[in-house]
């Protein structure tokens, strides 16, 4: 199933909360009486009420209506200025990995409970299929059953894992898989990093160093650090993202549990306001169910016509 395929199944639940809304609202903006006009006040804040309940946030909703409303029309339609503007959005924070060291180091980072470690499998099993070498390291050693799990995935992947004992050095496991990666060839090397220490500040200093680690064994690693985010709690997990974007050196986003959701805009205020590409969505529970971001598609599956 192509991308947008996948989105539309996983909006399902956000399909009355949008689609059918917007369409009201389009109908009556792109009406020929009113085509020829700018747009007016009441359509604006009819979009930004929808805008605002289906996720989108405050800052990316008010971009938007400012935006729709200043523009000329030149005879498009509302419906394509809207998913105009939200393209923009997209865009201007869309940044490629550059990767000058092999192998690369991913590393995966977020709060325990978001979905961190099943993205580890899932996102090796994704990468097996485009012809890469992955190596799972399990650097979450405060909790036995993340390994555990790590372990599961894997397997059902049918990559490589390197783990140590409950409660060893995080970054010697880390070196460790690095070394391992480089002896037979692994590459990219996906690091599980803990979601919670015993303080939040133990936590950051653990991953400084873990970043020091990789650093120091592949220049320029770790060349992505993937925050992954629960769309189910939306505005919440911006809040989140916060925390680990200095001291992880956040450059990626992988939004979870798009499919659980009913608010599905959540993506686009994360791109807004953290200013951070979106690599990865996760639009269910099987180990297939990882898949790149599409901007573009995205947006289509928001704002399509007609599902």
């Amino acid at each position: 199933m192509s991308f947008l395929g996948r989105i539309k199944e996983s909006l399902s639940r956000t399909k009355q909360q949008i689609v059918e809304r917007f369409d009201e609202i389009a109908r009556l903006a792109d009406a020929p009486e009113r085509r020829a006009r700018a747009i007016d006040v009441e359509t604006i804040e009819a979009l930004e009420e929808l805008l605002i309940s289906a996720d989108i946030g405050v800052a990316a909703t008010d971009r938007i209506i400012k935006s729709v409303g200043k523009r000329p029309r030149n005879g498009a339609s509302f419906r394509d200025l809207v998913k105009d503007e939200i393209r923009r959005v997209f865009a201007a924070v869309d940044r490629p990995i550059t990767v000058d060291q092999h192998p690369q180091v991913t590393l995966v980072v977020g709060v325990n409970g978001t979905g961190k470690t099943t993205t580890v499998g899932k996102l090796a099993n994704l990468l097996k299929g485009q012809g890469r070498t992955p190596l799972i390291c399990a650097a979450d050693t405060f909790r036995a059953a993340a390994v555990e799990q790590l372990e599961i995935w894997a397997k059902r992947a049918g990559v490589d894992i390197v783990r140590a004992r409950e409660g060893s050095d995080p970054a010697a496991v880390v070196f460790d898989a690095i070394s391992s990666g480089k002896a037979k060839g692994r590459d990219p090397i996906l690091v599980d990093t803990a979601g919670r220490i015993h303080t939040k500040i133990n936590l950051m200093s653990e991953l400084e160093k873990i970043r020091r680690i990789a650093s120091r064994e592949v220049p320029g690693a770790p060349q992505e650090v993937l925050l992954v985010l629960d769309a189910t709690v939306g505005q919440n997990g911006v809040s989140q993202a916060r925390e680990f974007m200095d001291a992880a050196g956040v450059n990626g986003i992988v939004l979870a549990k798009l499919d659980g959701t009913a608010k599905g805009g959540v993506a686009l205020a994360i791109a807004n306001d953290l200013k951070l590409p979106i690599r990865y969505v996760g639009v269910g529970e099987g180990i297939d169910d990882l898949v790149p971001f599409d901007a573009n598609e995205y947006v289509d599956g928001l704002f399509e016509e007609k599902w």
